[in-house]
C-alpha cells in the first residue's frame, strides 16, 4: 500500500520539508495557493522576499543534508549566489564598534536574491526527488486531535476535494492558520507571543560599479541601547553582478523613506555614511520596495498538551524573526533537518515522532529568538516585551562580549559561530569565550571601516555625497 505525504507551502521550508519526506514515503504534494515563477523572479506569499537575506553556514549544512544527490553549495553558487566570509569578506559596524578582518576563515555565508535561492531549492528538490507540486489553498486539516489524517483543499476549477496523506507539513509561513486548525481538532492550548519594534524595510537594487566587484559585504548595524530609533543599512551583493541595499529602521521615526533621494539621505545619516558614499556612485536598477512585515511572532506548539500524529508545523509556520538578524531561512533548514533525521530513523507512522520533531524544532527557534527579542526589546517603540532583570543582565554580558569581539579572534568566533547558527548560545559561555570577554580586546578600537588599500580607492572614486544632506 503506498503512502503519501502532503506539504502544505512551496516555500524554502516547505520544498526542505518535501525533500526530507521523499525519502520515506511514495508520494510527496506539495500544495501551494500561488502561481510559482518558471526562474528565479519575486512571487506574491514572500512579504520580504524583495529585501536581503543572508544563508547562514548553519542552515547551508542543514540544506546539504536534506536533498538526495545534490551538493546545494555548489548548486548555489552556480545559480550565481556569493559566498562570503564572515571574518574576513564583510565590513560590520556593531553597536560596540567596527569589526577588524581577521585573516583565520570564520564561517562562510551565502548572499543572493531570495528569488533565486527559492527557485534553486525547488529546481533541486524538483529535479532529484518525485515531489509534485500542485495549486491549491487548504481549508482545514482532516482528522482528530490523536492524529491528522489528511487536509480538505480548493483549488481554481475544481472546488473542494479531501486529499488523504499519511503525513502533514505546515509550511505555509507567517500567515499560516495553524492555530485555527488545531483548534478544530480540539488542541486549544497553543501560546503565542509577539515582540514588534515596528521595524520598516526599504531595499534598491543597484549595479556593481566597474572595479568594485570584489568590495566587501557592508554594514552598518542598528543600535538598539541609545533610546531612539534604530536605524541599519547594508550593501549586499548579489547574483548578476548588483548590489541590493537594504535600509532598515524601528517605528517612531527610524522608518527609511520609499523616495529615491530620501533613501540616499536616509544611509548618509546612518552612524558611519559608508552605505550611501558607495551608492551615491552607482546606478540604480529598481525603485525603492518597502516592507513592514517584520515582527517577531512564536507558536509555542511544542508546549501544547496533547500534539496529532503524524502531523509537524516548520519555517515561519512556526515562528518568524526580525529579518535584521538573518535567521529565518536557516532555521527552516534546521526544522526541516531534525524532520529529515526522525524519519530515517522511525518511518512517519512512528508513534510520537511529529512531537520530537517539533520539540527538536524548537530548540534552532529557541536560539534564534533569544537572538533576536533580547535587542529588539530596547527599542523605545517595541510592542509586546520589555526588558526584564535577566534581559539587563544578559545584555551586560553580550555587549561586553561583542565590544571584546571586535578586536579579539576568540571572541569574535563565539560570536560567529552563534550567528551562523553552527553552535547555541552556550557557546558564548564556554570557558574560552568567558575569559576573552573578561580580558577585553586586544587590539585597539578600529577608527573607521576596516578598509584595505584597494577599497579606499574603490570608495574615493565611488563617492559623490559632497553637498547631499
Amino acid at each position: 500500500m503506498s503512502r503519501r505525504a502532503v506539504v502544505i507551502g512551496a516555500g524554502l521550508a516547505g520544498m526542505l520539508a518535501a525533500a526530507a519526506l521523499s525519502t520515506v514515503v511514495d508520494e510527496v504534494i506539495v500544495l501551494e495557493r500561488d502561481e510559482l515563477p518558471d526562474g528565479p523572479e519575486h512571487r506574491k506569499g514572500l512579504p520580504q522576499g524583495r529585501h536581503a537575506h543572508l544563508l547562514m553556514a548553519g542552515g547551508l549544512a542543514a540544506m546539504e543534508d536534506l536533498v538526495p544527490g545534490v551538493g546545494m553549495r555548489e548548486h548555489l553558487l552556480a545559480a550565481g549566489a556569493r559566498e562570503i566570509s564572515i571574518s574576513s569578506g564583510m565590513l560590520a559596524l556593531s553597536p560596540e564598534g567596527w569589526f577588524r578582518r581577521f585573516r583565520h576563515e570564520g564561517p562562510h555565508m551565502l548572499t543572493c536574491s531570495r528569488a533565486l535561492l527559492d527557485w534553486a531549492v525547488r529546481d533541486a528538490v524538483l529535479a532529484n526527488t518525485g515531489v509534485k507540486i500542485r495549486n491549491g489553498q487548504v481549508l482545514e486539516l482532516t482528522g482528530s486531535a490523536e492524529r491528522v489524517e489528511g487536509v480538505r483543499v480548493s483549488a481554481a476549477g475544481s472546488g473542494e476535494e479531501e486529499l488523504t496523506a499519511d503525513f502533514v507539513v505546515d509550511a505555509s509561513g507567517r500567515g499560516s492558520r495553524v492555530v485555527t486548525w488545531l483548534a478544530e481538532l480540539g488542541i486549544s492550548d497553543i501560546d503565542e507571543k509577539t515582540i514588534d519594534a515596528g521595524l520598516v524595510n526599504a531595499t534598491r537594487v543597484y549595479r556593481t560599479p566597474e572595479g568594485a566587484e570584489r568590495f566587501p559585504l557592508t554594514i552598518v548595524q542598528a543600535n538598539p541601547y541609545l533610546s531612539r530609533p534604530g536605524r541599519s543599512g547594508m550593501v549586499l551583493p548579489i547574483e548578476g553582478g548588483r548590489w541590493m541595499v537594504s535600509l532598515a529602521g524601528t517605528r517612531g521615526g527610524g522608518e527609511p523613506p520609499s523616495d529615491p533621494e530620501g533613501f540616499l539621505r536616509y544611509t548618509l545619516d546612518l552612524p558611519d555614511p559608508i552605505v550611501g558614499r558607495l551608492i551615491s556612485g552607482a546606478e540604480p536598477l529598481t525603485d525603492v520596495h518597502v516592507s513592514r512585515s517584520t515582527s517577531n511572532h512564536r507558536r509555542y506548539l511544542e508546549k501544547a498538551r496533547r500534539w496529532p500524529e503524524r502531523f509537524v508545523v516548520l519555517g515561519d509556520a512556526l515562528a518568524t524573526f526580525n529579518p535584521a538578524y538573518g535567521q529565518g531561512m536557516s532555521v527552516a533548514a534546521l526544522g526541516a533537518r531534525v524532520l529529515s533525521r526522525e524519519l530515517r530513523g522511525g518511518g512517519p507512522g512512528a508513534a510520537g515522532l511529529a512531537r520530537r520533531v517539533q520539540r527538536g524544532a524548537a530548540r534552532s527557534v529557541e536560539a534564534a529568538w533569544t537572538m533576536a527579542v533580547s535587542q529588539d526589546v530596547w527599542f523605545p517603540e517595541t510592542r509586546g516585551g520589555t526588558p526584564g532583570f535577566a534581559d539587563r543582565l544578559v545584555t551586560r554580558y553580550t555587549r561586553r562580549m561583542i565590544r571584546t569581539a571586535t578586536g579579539s579572534y576568540g571572541a569574535a568566533s563565539a560570536v560567529w559561530d552563534v550567528t551562523s547558527l553552527t553552535a547555541g548560545p552556550t557557546r558564548l559561555l564556554r570557558p574560552s569565550a568567558i575569559l576573552a570577554t573578561l580580558s577585553g580586546p586586544p587590539l585597539p578600537a578600529a577608527a573607521g571601516p576596516p578598509l584595505t588599500a584597494g577599497e579606499r580607492e574603490v570608495l574615493r572614486g565611488l563617492d559623490r555625497t559632497v553637498g547631499v544632506g
